[in-house]
């Protein structure tokens, strides 16, 4: 996994660098980004740019700003009501190694781990076979809610998400049965 120093929170990435990520904002006590109280990341950059996003700031891979991991993990474990993390975006999956390091510090704190992504499950298992900080990140997530935003599917009465092709899934049964397996809400 990854190395993590408790007492400085400066997190070394797999090539030796301080490892940063670049985000577009952070959300300490968010009630509508998963169940409970949630710490939420919401990760710069998006390529999928789907008509309708409620975050079309957060598609420049250019904008936002970047902050070391560590800080961000700090601000995280600050909170001890906090029930979860949610990773949002942006796209997270863009940002694999980062979010795979946050998710791994919020579940050794206690913490559920929710991923938004425009991507779909399958894509995610592919991809996983040949990029090791995205296999580790779907490992790392207990819930995973797939698929890009579809304007034409718009809904307000589905519970956390926001269009009807969209998939509320539970990450450690999908990973073990090698599809996805959804959760019902």
């Amino acid at each position: 996994m990854f190395p993590i120093s408790a007492l400085s929170f400066i997190i070394i990435s797999t090539k030796g660098l301080v490892l940063v990520v670049r985000i577009a904002g952070l959300i300490q006590d968010s009630i509508v980004d998963g169940p409970g109280l949630r710490f939420v990341v919401f990760t710069q950059g998006c390529q999928l740019r789907c008509e309708g996003c409620h975050n079309p700031e957060t598609w420049s891979i250019s904008g936002g700003d970047e902050l070391p991991v560590g800080e961000v993990i700090a601000q995280m474990q600050g909170n001890p009501l906090t029930d979860g993390l949610t990773l949002t975006g942006g796209e997270p999956f863009l940002q694999a190694e980062e979010c795979a390091m946050l998710s791994a510090a919020a579940r050794k704190s206690g913490l559920n781990v929710w991923i938004y992504s425009g991507f779909v499950f399958e894509e995610l298992l592919v991809r996983a076979k040949s990029e090791q900080a995205v296999k580790e990140l779907m490992e790392l997530a207990d819930v995973l809610v797939d698929g890009p935003f579809v304007l034409a599917q718009r809904t307000l009465s589905l519970k956390w998400r926001g269009s009807r092709n969209q998939r509320v899934l539970d990450m450690q049964k999908s990973i073990a049965a090698g599809k996805a397996v959804e959760l019902e809400y």
